[in-house]
């Protein structure tokens, strides 16, 4: 059976009269209650996944020195992002299915909702400036080592650090600004900014033009480059003699590819439900966010040891090294 929450004819008043920090309560899958130790099961599956795979990755490019290369600095910032979203909302998501702690403060959910949507941000930098290192590769090849040094790795990567929550602290702080009346159910197991400012019974038009703007200029904007460097890979790879060197060229971008396309695709999905799927079931909406927050996490470091060689080998040679120790 479903939990209904409903709000006191004084807090009622109270949240009409005063701007104030109220408890939201978030919610798991509609309908399924009941069950929900056993919906945990393939998330805490995904979670184990995520976490180890990521931590994997950094501990195999830490103690390989032939990996200590400007490539997986940044694939090591990818799973470094990807280990802040999947933290972010692990909490919140264990105590609901598990604990049936469903309740939120509303500082809590600031603190979730910034660290989500910094560390999405963060992650659609990081792909652009893997394509802008593919692009190099690819196309200046000769000048790669001049161009995409580690010294300018760690700059660029200090920006995209900076850049998301730079970007977030705005909209995140202004919140708490608004008073909140009615329905405080949320309806995923974790806290965004696009439904929490649904909640909100005064004017938020300064709060969703100012959240377009940063989604056009960081996410949009690193699309549409991502798709200009792969423009300018392809008119490259085109001009190559042989067939065999066109395939050798495009394939050192597979595991990229996989990666934005985990990335953008259930991210574009989750904005089109927000914006135009308002009577679409409750479902919709929390499979996608599920969808959008757990999958890339996953993916990426099986995406990243299947298809790079050098992970690939890394991971067979500790292995190796296991299976002779025993």
């Amino acid at each position: 059976m479903s939990v209904q929450y409903s709000l006191s004819p004084q807090f009622m008043l109270l949240s009409n009269i005063t701007q104030f920090s109220p408890i939201f309560y978030l919610t798991s899958f509609p309908g399924l209650e009941g069950i929900k130790h056993w919906i945990f099961i393939p998330f805490f599956f995904m979670y184990m996944v995520a976490i180890s795979g990521n931590c994997f990755i950094l501990i195999i490019i830490k103690t390989n020195p032939r990996l200590h290369t400007p490539m997986y600095y940044l694939l090591s910032l990818l799973a470094l992002t990807d280990l802040g979203l999947c933290v972010s909302t692990l909490p919140t998501t264990m105590g609901i299915f598990w604990f049936n702690s469903q309740s939120i403060y509303f500082g809590a959910c600031q603190i979730q909702m910034f660290c989500i949507h910094s560390f999405s941000f963060m992650e659609s930098s990081v792909l652009l400036m893997m394509s802008f290192d593919r692009f190099v590769a690819i196309c200046h090849p000769l000048r790669y080592s001049v161009i995409i040094t580690g010294q300018q790795v760690v700059r660029a990567g200090l920006i995209v650090i900076f850049r998301g929550p730079v970007a977030t602290i705005p909209i995140v702080l202004l919140l708490k600004a608004f008073p909140y009346c009615g329905s405080v159910v949320l309806s995923h197991s974790f806290c965004l900014h696009q439904e929490v400012i649904q909640l909100a019974c005064t004017d938020t038009t300064f709060n969703n033009l100012y959240g377009l703007m940063v989604v056009v200029f960081t996410v949009m904007l690193d699309l549409v480059l991502i798709a200009l460097s792969y423009g300018l890979i392809l008119h490259t790879v085109a001009g190559l003699a042989s067939q065999e060197e066109q395939r050798r060229a495009f394939q050192t971008c597979t595991a990229h590819r996989c990666a934005v396309l985990v990335f953008f695709v259930p991210m574009m999905g989750l904005s089109l439900v927000h914006r135009f799927g308002k009577h679409a079931p409750p479902a919709i909406h929390l499979l996608m966010a599920n969808v959008y927050l757990f999958v890339p996490p996953m993916l990426n470091p099986i995406i990243y040891s299947i298809k790079t060689k050098e992970i690939h080998r890394a991971i067979i040679k500790l292995l190796g090294l296991k299976k002779a120790s025993k």
